[in-house]
């Protein structure tokens, strides 16, 4: 029996990334796999929870300065703006793809969740040059140590390290908490990050999940507009 393949992983093995963002995103994953991760379980991850929601809202300054019609929402030519601001190395194709991954309503704008995620996809992304480095730290000082965690706890669930959380990983990361109820938050937690269902979880479709776990809510954001207004 120990060497029967699940249908879940067979998909793992056989599965293809439809973009070249996507394939990037994969492999940077990976390469961040290769150092490990400080995740010891679950629970650990939970107990983030507070401080990652307070790195998270420190993103909204940023998505501010490049809304820049103050409209709510971040168009293509905004977003190509702060990718060169960012001085990040992104050609056409893979701005257009960064634009449609994350702009999950298709609505052409990127709201302030969507923004986050695709902050923390260009955080992974990063060239490794020191002159980046400097400029990311200079213009997003606090949310490196928040966006690493996200990384780090992605890497943790991806036991197999393919860039990819499948449903099996997901239940036995958490049935390692000792819960008796684990297998059923397991497969929730599972179904809450499977957008498409498709039996997998790539690290977008895990961050999207994961601003709602931490508590950031898109009509919040509405709420401090007309506030401002």
């Amino acid at each position: 029996m120990g060497g029967a393949v699940t249908k879940s992983e067979t998909l793992q093995k056989e599965w293809v990334p439809e973009t070249k963002l996507e394939a990037k995103i994969i492999e940077a994953v990976q390469r961040r796999a290769s150092r490990g991760t400080t995740m010891k379980s679950f629970n650990s991850i939970v107990l983030k929870f507070p401080k990652i929601d307070d790195g998270l809202r420190n993103c909204k300054a940023i998505f501010q300065e490049f809304d820049e019609d103050s409209n709510g929402s971040i168009d293509h030519t905004e977003l190509k703006n702060c990718i060169r601001k960012l001085e990040i190395s992104f050609d056409e194709e893979e701005i257009n793809d960064l634009f449609k991954a994350c702009d999950i309503n298709e609505d052409m704008g990127i709201t302030f969740t969507e923004f986050i995620v695709l902050l923390c996809l260009v955080y992974l992304l990063k060239d490794d040059s020191s002159t980046l480095q400097k400029k990311w730290t200079m213009g997003m000082p606090k949310l490196e140590p928040t966006f690493e965690t996200l990384v780090d706890t992605f890497v943790f669930l991806d036991e197999n390290k393919d860039g990819y959380v499948s449903r099996e990983e997901m239940v036995r990361a958490i049935d390692e908490s000792g819960e008796r109820s684990s297998g059923r938050i397991a497969m929730k937690r599972f179904e809450e990050m499977d957008w498409d269902k498709n039996g997998m979880v790539n690290f977008k479709e895990f961050l999207f999940a994961f601003t709602q776990w931490v508590g950031i809510d898109e009509n919040e954001d509405e709420e401090d507009n007309n506030e401002k207004a």
